[in-house]
């Protein structure tokens, strides 16, 4: 698409119109052609005044791109997290507080809380190893505060141990499995598949942050879960069994309108 194609040129090589016809803008092309995502192909993604990159460090020439690449973040995420620092700066102002960003993948969550609240230390937890790796990237292409940022490798919470946080957020996989056809191919051929699914019902991943919240986030504390739109009353009615009287939920929605966000309150 001549978008696409202008995209490329602008981001990937700096609106250098020269680079058109060399073996490097021929093989862009010939990814693209293949149905490979723009944001693949440029390396990085801008997230809120930060350049997330996504071209893995640590992959190596005989991997595929979904066991390399962080899933790419969306617009909705962008958005909620904006809304998380609006919520985040009235809540703590000056105080220093702790945050989670579980799930990390490429790291833009926390990176931008990182980014935007001086105050705030920042955990990023990633089952993926290279994807870790991806992450100190981001950290340091973008010169945030490497005292306040620490990256963990871990299933969901396996490698925090006892550690206890004010504020958790995360993007887990959450699309059941059953939908996967009606996915777009530049999805379900490029991005990670778990980043994506979990399980029948797509709460898999939910269910357990649910069930362990309660060893990981301080009195008083929060968690943001992006969840499916289809599913996300199921999650707050999970998030009701597990702590009943004891937490408080509330959806909320996203720049178009649908139920995107549940909240706990603790």
């Amino acid at each position: 698409m001549p978008e696409d194609i202008t995209a490329l040129i602008r981001d990937k090589y700096n609106g250098d119109k020269n680079v058109v016809g060399t073996p490097a803008y021929e093989e862009d092309l010939r990814r693209l052609a293949g149905g490979e995502p723009l944001s693949y192909v440029i390396g990085w993604i801008p997230f809120l005044g930060l350049k997330i990159f996504l071209d893995n460090p640590a992959k190596t020439p005989s991997s595929s791109a979904t066991s390399t690449h962080p899933l790419i973040p969306r617009p909705e995420t962008e958005w909620w997290t904006e809304k998380l620092i609006e919520h985040l700066a009235y809540k703590f102002k000056d105080r220093p507080f702790t945050f989670l960003d579980l799930c990390a993948g490429s790291g833009a969550i926390g990176l931008a809380i990182a980014s935007r609240l001086p105050n705030a230390h920042v955990t990023l937890s990633e089952i993926d190893p290279n994807l870790s790796e991806l992450i100190k990237k981001n950290v340091l292409e973008n010169s945030l505060d490497t005292s306040r940022i620490t990256i963990v490798t871990g299933d969901l919470f396996e490698n925090l141990k006892a550690n206890r946080f004010d504020i958790i957020a995360t993007n887990p996989p959450y699309i059941p499995d059953i939908r996967e056809h009606e996915l777009l191919t530049s999805v379900t051929s490029f991005e990670p598949h778990q980043a994506l699914f979990s399980g029948e019902d797509g709460l898999d991943l939910i269910r357990n942050i649910i069930q362990e919240a309660h060893n990981h986030v301080d009195a008083g504390g929060e968690i943001w879960i992006e969840c499916d739109i289809c599913n996300i009353g199921e999650a707050e009615r999970i998030a009701w069994e597990t702590y009943p009287g004891i937490v408080e939920t509330a959806i909320r929605i996203d720049q178009y309108g649908r139920p995107r966000i549940l909240t706990l309150n603790f």
